[in-house]
């Protein structure tokens, strides 16, 4: 089969389109036929690694030869222990850590994937899976969303963000979206009771009180975001620069114990309920996938490049074309 495959970590350059073998499922996997996939920040570590693993002997090459988490397609075969798919359905879901989903082929746990929603398309179903799992979680989990709070979602334009101001709308809050002067439209489409402009507006100095605060693109210090905040007011972190993460996971239970107001930082855990939650949203037409750009699955490097820029509108996408015009 085809896929962007790569021997050494770096930058997109080191990805190549190339054959590699086709994956066989093990007892708990189910095999999907890909006709779509999206990229995401996990992609890009997983791609460049961390800097110790570019500098000791034996690290410097990744076991993960195929990137790609975030897919959608066709079910082509099954291990002996799967019991919720059959060959045929059509699902979404994540390959998780292991990776390979640039490509033709890949093979994924049952628990991490659904029956694709029916009024999506397999490029709109593959957006959905890690950012909107990462969403709902940040503010159902993690942030205890309640009918009428009011909530902020910082980097409201991302991939992220785009679905949290939608599920945050889905619970019946009051949604505030942070972002930049060209992407206020597409907050207000998707819903946003409130739109601000952070290149005109601060609103860690406005006097505004927020009773739960996502951050999908964290930009300032965990001290602003807590001052946004009302008597026992929730900050949840799932993304930013590496100061706002390490905020996140150092100083963030520190705070949490010795006032009213909360912070946390967490990393989603991708599975089957959660995706058929999303599901149910996306089919009642609640949620819809935000696609800023596609490419083909050949261009992979392209949309790396793009995301890596950082000013993505939603999700990027790579459409699959099979050899046999599948």
């Amino acid at each position: 089969m085809k896929a962007i495959a790569r021997s050494q970590y770096g930058p997109p350059d080191v990805l190549q389109f190339l054959e590699v073998a086709k994956p066989t499922p093990k007892e708990n996997e189910v095999l999907i036929k890909l006709y779509a996939a999206s990229v995401n920040p996990l992609d890009l570590f997983h791609m460049r690694g961390a800097p110790l693993f570019r500098r000791i002997p034996g690290l410097r090459t990744p076991k993960q030869q195929v990137l790609g988490c975030d897919i959608a397609g066709r079910v082509e075969a099954i291990g002996g222990h799967v019991k919720q798919f059959q060959p045929g359905d059509e699902v979404f879901g994540v390959t998780g850590f292991a990776g390979g989903g640039f490509a033709e082929y890949v093979c994924a746990i049952e628990d991490k994937l659904a029956l694709k929603p029916t009024n999506l398309s397999f490029e709109e179903a593959a957006a959905v899976p890690v950012a909107a799992i990462t969403a709902l979680q940040g503010l159902r989990d993690k942030g205890r969303i309640q009918p009428g709070q009011k909530v902020l979602v910082d980097g409201a334009s991302g991939g992220v963000g785009t679905f949290a101001v939608q599920i945050a709308k889905s619970f019946g809050a009051e949604v505030t979206a942070v972002c930049s002067k060209g992407n206020v439209d597409t907050a207000r489409s998707i819903g946003a009771d409130h739109v601000i402009d952070y290149t005109r507006r601060n609103f860690t100095q406005s006097g505004q009180r927020y009773d739960l605060i996502l951050g999908a693109n964290a930009h300032h210090s965990i001290f602003d975001y807590r001052r946004a905040l009302s008597q026992d007011g929730i900050y949840v972190i799932v993304g930013g620069g590496l100061p706002q993460i390490f905020q996140g996971m150092l100083l963030a239970p520190l705070l949490s114990r010795i006032g009213s107001i909360k912070a946390c930082f967490f990393i989603a855990n991708m599975n089957h309920k959660d995706l058929v939650s999303l599901k149910d949203l996306l089919e009642a037409g609640k949620v819809v996938p935000v696609i800023d750009r596609r490419y083909p699955l050949s261009d992979a490097a392209e949309a790396l490049r793009y995301l890596e820029e950082r000013h993505a509108r939603g999700k990027i996408v790579l459409t699959v074309e099979h050899s046999n015009g599948t």
